[in-house]
């Protein structure tokens, strides 16, 4: 956004961003992802875990579907 309008500027990005930083304060970070499939999408890495698809097959490291890697029961690096 442009920084001529600084105004808008923050409100624009405040609108955007604040449901998904309440969403995370309320539940968790866990619980925030698992339950809204729009903020999974923007987990890149967690834990080590490459959750993105091209980011991992960009650097040839293993890809872990983010459910997965979120899981207490997921051991392997």
């Amino acid at each position: 956004m442009p920084g001529a309008y600084s105004l808008t500027s923050t409100t624009g990005i405040t609108n955007a961003t604040l449901p998904y930083a309440l969403a995370i304060a309320r539940k968790g970070y866990k619980e925030a992802l698992l339950h809204d499939k729009a903020l999974m999408k923007g987990l890149n890495m967690i834990k080590g875990k490459v959750t993105n698809k091209g980011v991992a097959e960009a650097f040839n490291l293993k890809y872990w579907p983010p459910e997965e890697a979120l899981s207490p029961r997921t051991t392997e690096h």
